[in-house]
């Protein structure tokens, strides 16, 4: 049908060449931007799980700094641990020389002055190694539980209570030097005579034994936190790959659409300009 009053045909293509131009504008905003998914009306499901994916892996990149700062933690109390322990050795080398029946008076008052010394430097390790400004040890934090957060939720924590065992040790160490956990430094008894020294073997072997069990839960738990961080990563890994399927754009899907929507909005372009002929066949009719 011939019409002056509407024109079938020009309106068909205008509707065309809208929903080309939109199209056309999705394709050329996705490119762009280099996402599938620009905002919810793109695709509203895949944009809720991406979201919640996105959420999940940073928090497993905190997570895996924590398990890091903790390894650093643990390992910087071990640190200390292995020069207590280097110490104590040397305390029991001085004590099984002074309870010897050839060492002299003098010789055991030479052997207590060093004995006394690395009383106060266990002491003073005890009291002072930290990790960020926060004691660890004597009086630290790790005389009480240290909770670490291991993932992306509040129930993935891991738990470290090693207050049992340092206050075991804080006792074992009070007992094999005087010098430990006091205001200064004294003048100790512990090797100054052959059958004090001979009793002070069996108490620094009672301490040594104390600091290899803290030493050996604190390798444990570093040993734990390593897989962790191992696991972390894995998960995250997988889990930005996922989100980049639903939120990444495919370059080459894209720009296939984007040029075959120019090509259609130059067709739909022209036809809308060609419909205007339609009403010039009208008048025609007329003359």
């Amino acid at each position: 049908m011939l019409s002056l009053n509407t024109n079938a045909a020009a309106l068909s293509a205008q509707s065309s060449v809208g929903s080309t131009q939109k199209s056309l504008s999705t394709s050329m905003t996705r490119l762009s931007t280099g996402y599938r998914v620009n905002s919810a009306m793109d695709d509203a499901a895949g944009l809720q799980i991406a979201t919640r994916l996105n959420a999940q892996t940073r928090g497993q990149a905190v997570a895996q700094r924590n398990t890091q700062n903790g390894i650093s933690m643990m390992q910087t109390a071990e640190g200390a641990f292995n020069e207590v322990t280097d110490m104590l050795l040397r305390m029991k080398d001085l004590a099984t020389e002074a309870s010897n029946g050839t060492a002299s008076t003098k010789d055991q008052q030479a052997m207590q002055l060093e004995f006394d010394a690395l009383g106060q430097e266990i002491d003073n390790i005890m009291k002072n190694t930290s990790f960020g400004g926060a004691k660890l040890l004597a009086g630290g934090s790790l005389t009480a539980a240290v909770s670490f957060q291991i993932g992306a939720t509040s129930a993935e924590k891991m738990s470290l209570n090693l207050a049992a065992d340092m206050t075991q040790l804080g006792t074992d160490l009070s007992a094999s030097t005087a010098n430990y956990n006091v205001t200064a430094g004294v003048t100790g008894t512990e090797i100054s005579t052959a059958t004090a020294a001979n009793g002070t073997i069996d108490k620094i072997n009672t301490a040594i034994d104390s600091v290899g069990k803290v030493r050996a839960q604190l390798g444990a738990a570093s040993n734990r936190l390593d897989h962790v961080y191992n696991n972390l990563s894995n998960m995250s890994t997988n889990t930005t790959q996922a989100r980049g399927r639903i939120m990444d754009v495919d370059y080459a899907t894209e720009t296939a659409n984007m040029t075959s929507k120019q090509m259609l909005m130059q067709a739909g372009t022209s036809m809308l300009k060609q419909s205007s002929s339609m009403s010039q066949l009208v008048m025609s009719l007329m003359q």
